[in-house]
């Protein structure tokens, strides 16, 4: 066998190999293969979450005991409690419930289960100070999400006192 056939059978064997990596490469031939993110379970947050473990307590001390009825407000409602809840109503409540919370934030229109709730209301201000800790907290099923890992328990508390600004 001369030079230039062996030249030419190692250059189609590279051409033909580069081919066959081309068509997986742009995915005319789909492998799926076990690290592709599209075929492993995937979970929505707080979809399945583990229980908390019996006789525990958080890192910043029990924010509300379950079964123990709504906690007292421990965090009074002075300049510096106020203006750190309208920062955070603005960062984490404000898209959905608005900037002055009649629940008409830019995210609203495009809810479909459950407009968000007018803050500035009788039903709303009618609560206490804990019943709206825990709505915070825990959040509202398929409405609101839980904002307890979000916010720490003092600015939960802040958002509180800033929600009770909002009065008509």
């Amino acid at each position: 066998m001369s030079l230039t056939n062996r030249l030419l059978l190692v250059g189609s064997v590279v051409v033909i190999l580069s081919g066959a990596l081309l068509l997986f490469t742009y995915d005319v031939i789909k492998i799926d293969w076990i690290s592709f993110m599209e075929i492993q379970p995937s979970y929505k947050p707080m979809e399945n979450p583990l229980p908390v473990p019996a006789q525990s307590i958080p890192v910043e001390g029990a924010a509300y005991v379950p079964g123990m009825g709504a906690p007292a407000n421990p965090i009074p409602a002075d300049e510096v409690s106020l203006a750190r809840g309208a920062q955070l109503y603005s960062i984490n409540c404000a898209h959905c419930h608005g900037t002055g919370g009649q629940g008409d934030g830019p995210i609203a229109p495009f809810l479909a289960v459950k407009q968000p709730a007018d803050l500035t209301g009788d039903l709303v201000q009618s609560k206490s100070d804990g019943a709206l800790f825990l709505v915070i907290s825990t959040g509202v099923t398929n409405t609101m999400p839980a904002l307890n890992e979000n916010l720490s328990v003092r600015e939960r508390w802040d958002v509180v006192n800033y929600l009770r600004t909002l009065r008509p």
